[in-house]
C-alpha cells in the first residue's frame, strides 16, 4: 500500500511520536517507539475524530492520522489483491520470466489473464520478472527492447537479500532505458518494483518523422 505519513501514537498508556507506514500486510510505526501490527491479527478498527482506533489481542494502538485515518481505515477493511495492485485485468497477457510461485500462477489464471511465452512478449503489456539474483538481472536489457507503449515490467525480488538489492534492481532497470514507478509487497519474502518505458521515450517513438527534402 505504501502509505506513510508523521503521526502520534497512543499505545500501552504512552504517546509516541514518529512515523506510521501502511503496507500490504501490516502496520509498522517508527520513532521514539516501534511498533507492528499484521493485517490479519486485527479484532476490530474504527474511526473517532481523525484517531485510528486499532484493537490488537493486547488493547488498543490509537494512531492520530488527521484526515488520512478513514482512507487507512478502508484500505485496511477492504484490502486490494496482489494482481488488482499490479494492474492485472482479464484478458490481458502476461509474460513470466523465471520460476514464480504456483499460486501466483493459479490467480493469474482465475484473474482471468493469458500467461503467454517469450514469443508472444511484443504483445504483452504485462512482463513479470524473477530475480533472485544479479545473474537474473541481465534478462532486463532485453526485456525493456521487447516493450511497446505503455506495457509494464515487474522485477520480482527477494526482501533484506545483500545478494540482490533494490538499488541493484533499480539499477539494472534505469541503465535499459526504463523508470521505475512503484513498489508492491509481492509476498512476506518478496518485493516487485514496476518499470515501464518514460514519457519522454514514448513521445520520440510516437512523433512522426520529418521526410527529408
Amino acid at each position: 500500500m505504501g502509505n506513510e505519513t508523521a503521526c502520534k501514537l497512543r499505545h500501552a498508556g504512552k504517546t509516541f511520536y514518529g512515523k506510521a507506514l501502511l503496507e500490504t500486510s501490516e502496520i509498522l510505526f517508527r520513532g521514539e517507539t516501534r511498533l507492528k501490527i499484521p493485517l490479519p491479527s486485527i479484532l476490530a478498527i474504527n474511526i473517532r475524530d481523525g484517531e485510528l482506533h486499532v484493537r490488537i489481542k493486547d488493547g488498543v494502538a490509537i494512531f492520530e492520522l488527521g484526515p488520512q485515518a478513514e482512507k487507512w481505515r478502508e484500505k485496511i477493511a477492504n484490502p486490494k489483491s496482489l494482481l488488482d495492485k499490479f494492474g492485472v485485468k482479464s484478458g490481458d497477457k502476461s509474460l513470466l520470466v523465471g520460476k514464480f510461485p504456483n499460486d501466483f500462477l493459479a490467480n493469474l489464471r482465475k484473474h482471468g489473464a493469458e500467461i503467454v511465452s517469450d514469443d508472444a512478449a511484443k504483445d504483452s503489456p504485462w512482463i513479470f520478472l524473477a530475480a533472485d539474483s544479479l545473474q537474473d538481472l541481465r534478462r532486463v536489457n532485453s526485456l525493456a527492447k521487447s516493450m511497446r507503449g505503455a506495457a509494464a515490467l515487474w522485477v520480482v525480488y527477494p526482501k533484506g537479500q545483500k545478494a540482490i538489492a533494490e538499488s541493484d534492481v533499480r539499477s539494472s532497470g534505469l541503465k535499459a532505458g526504463l523508470t521505475d514507478v512503484k513498489v508492491v509487497s509481492f509476498s512476506p519474502t518478496h518485493t516487485a518494483l514496476k518499470f515501464v518505458i518514460p514519457v519522454q521515450a514514448l513521445d520520440s517513438l510516437l512523433r512522426p518523422k520529418r521526410l527529408s527534402s
